[in-house]
């Protein structure tokens, strides 16, 4: 097995081109064809994980958070970065990152919280746009069947609750081939008609390459046409944050006291109590005060993030209750997670989960 391996067992689970475009995700260090010896899993490449790695023998790290973040204009040992950085090249060690692949995911980040709070009924907070596509192409009408089956098999014809969708009509397409074409119909030079079919699919995002590959495969022409665009359609399968309920209200109080338990947090920053129960409750793990709003508009009785700003509290304006609980620990499961999926496709060598706490954040 190779590191191109492990990022395609991690990219099917997470696909790496729904992460956020100010993102860093996928091989952040290595080589992709370096052979793998051991996987250690963890939530930050810092420089005791990396000592860890070493340790244990491991030359991939999988980290959710990406080591390198903005761009590096030197690799000198002034920054934390810098020495993570070079010691695993300096060990051949390759970087793996997940970050916001792994927050747009409906089995991610934010699935996860959900689980822990044991919520019902759970849906996307925020819809991520422009990851519904459809492609169109024109095919001979004999060759309708054929092709619509092999691309249904790739993914083809999928959106929201429903597979196997598409849209087609017949017309009469015409064509003449110069001197280098091969046409499989009529003969060169010759303007030639014939019973066509125009056809769409709608498909997520990531199977785009694959729908691509098996178009080529099995269309009879040897020079087709075909366009993708992208839908306004809101996809529910993916996207930031989620929203769902508890199986009873509860008061505010007894809520955070079950925040703190289920989280494993022993402080809940919170805004001021608006007298509600509490039932629909949004989460959305690491930086979320770009979507208080979405989470009001849901009506969500608490929302339950991190990174909330002095400022931020006054949004709730007594129609939210808004929770802090701590970016680590609005993430710290996600290796647990990532693990567990590795373990399950990976089963020739063990993998480690980190021993290491990363969290920055001390209290006192």
């Amino acid at each position: 097995m190779i590191v191109k391996d492990i990022i395609k067992i991690l990219d099917e689970k997470y696909p790496f081109c729904y992460a956020e475009d100010y993102d860093n995700v996928g091989l952040i260090v290595g080589d992709d064809q370096c052979k793998v010896k051991g996987i250690i899993v963890c939530l930050d490449t810092i420089e005791s994980v990396v000592d860890e790695a070493i340790q244990k023998k491991c030359n991939v790290i999988v980290s959710f958070h990406p080591i390198i973040f903005e761009g590096l204009k030197r690799l000198t040992n002034k920054s934390h970065v810098e020495i993570v950085v070079n010691k695993c090249i300096k060990n051949n060690i390759s970087i793996i990152a997940i970050h916001t692949a792994m927050d747009n995911s409906i089995v991610g980040v934010n699935k996860i919280i959900c689980d822990k709070l044991e919520l019902e009924d759970i849906k996307i907070l925020v819809p991520k746009k422009g990851t519904i596509k459809k492609l169109t192409t024109y095919l001979p009408h004999k060759n309708l069947e054929s092709i619509k089956t092999k691309l249904f098999k790739s993914g083809a014809g999928t959106i929201g609750n429903y597979d196997e969708c598409s849209f087609y009509v017949k017309g009469i397409g015409t064509f003449k081939g110069n001197e280098s074409s091969n046409p499989m119909i009529g003969n060169k030079g010759i303007q030639t008609e014939i019973e066509e079919v125009k056809i769409s699919f709608t498909f997520p995002m990531h199977k785009e390459k694959e729908i691509l590959n098996i178009l080529k495969e099995n269309h009879p022409y040897d020079e087709y046409a075909y366009e993708i665009i992208s839908l306004e359609n809101i996809n529910q399968n993916i996207g930031l944050g989620m929203i769902g309920k508890l199986n009873k209200s509860i008061s505010e109080e007894n809520f955070i006291t079950y925040l703190k338990d289920k989280m494993n947090t022993k402080l809940v920053r919170h805004s001021e109590f608006t007298g509600k129960k509490i039932r629909s409750v949004a989460v959305l793990g690491g930086s979320g005060s770009f979507a208080i709003n979405n989470a009001i508009a849901a009506k969500a009785d608490a929302y339950i993030t991190s990174d909330l700003k002095y400022h931020d509290f006054f949004k709730g304006e007594k129609k939210i209750l808004l929770t802090d609980i701590g970016h680590y620990e609005s993430e710290q499961y996600t290796k647990n997670v990532i693990h567990t999926h590795l373990t399950e496709k990976i089963t020739n060598f063990a993998i480690v989960l980190t021993e290491t706490n990363s969290n920055p954040v001390k209290y006192s």
